[in-house]
């Protein structure tokens, strides 16, 4: 049964904060239908990437939001002008991520500030994982997440830009579906779904950046390649250019 909460209790995050410190209590109150009370090895912590920007000093102050969005880039792949307000751009990060304004953030940030993303993601993923271990003694999987536009569709969704202990593409192919046929493409991004699934739990105004995913048959790992794994590299980018 999958089963999902986003604790409350989590105090103030501000540059420096110990995140797997802070978490290891707010992470331990919690209940579970059958009883069971804190985290386990099964588990999948997942946390905004904005509480995570926050705790590494990633708050800056910037002229303008087009230049932080500038120095957070590496290529523009499109841009579209509108009359009330700065271009909407599609930029690719250092991180290889594409996503509109770099996840350069405003919302819920001191003025003339902005928020950008957590400098590696998936090494913050895998400091957070180490630092729960050491004090609850699990080793729950660590995911960090960013909410993102999709293209070909409406509205914006979570997924995973940093990652520890899961795999975050599950390779089916080869196996076979109900009716004998051999899966020849499928490859599924499960931690961009539990991503997206955690959200859900959190919410976007309740102030509770952190969720539990419990009850999922995901492939787990020890630290690999992590979020960038799900990055599409250019030679199979059909939509590079933006274009």
């Amino acid at each position: 049964m999958l089963l999902a909460q986003a604790p409350e209790g989590l105090p103030e995050i501000t540059s420096g904060t110990d995140l797997a410190a802070v978490l290891t209590p707010v992470l331990g109150r919690l209940t579970w239908p059958d009883g069971e009370a804190g985290i386990a090895d099964d588990d999948v912590v997942v946390i905004a990437s904005k509480i995570v920007a926050k705790s590494e000093g990633r708050l800056m102050a910037a002229a303008s939001r087009e230049e932080a969005i500038d120095a957070e880039s590496v290529r523009e792949v499109a841009r579209r002008d509108r009359e009330d307000g700065p271009p909407l751009r599609i930029v690719q990060t250092h991180h290889g991520l594409v996503l509109a304004a770099a996840g350069v953030d405003t919302s819920n940030v001191p003025p003339g500030m902005v928020l950008l993303l957590p400098k590696d993601p998936d090494a913050s993923a895998r400091a957070i994982r180490r630092g729960l271990h050491a004090r609850l003694g699990a080793r729950p999987a660590v995911l960090i997440t960013d909410t993102v536009g999709r293209p070909w569709r409406r509205g914006v969704a979570d997924i995973a830009i940093g990652a520890a202990g899961i795999e975050v593409l599950a390779d089916l192919r080869g196996q076979h579906d109900a009716q004998g046929v051999p899966l020849q493409a499928t490859i599924i991004a499960q931690a961009d779904e539990i991503a997206a699934a955690a959200d859900l739990v959190r919410g976007k105004t309740g102030g509770r950046p952190v969720a539990v995913v419990r009850g999922l048959s995901v492939t787990r790992t020890e630290d690999g390649p992590g979020a960038q794994a799900a990055i599409r590299p250019p030679e199979e980018d059909m939509f590079r250019t933006g274009t």
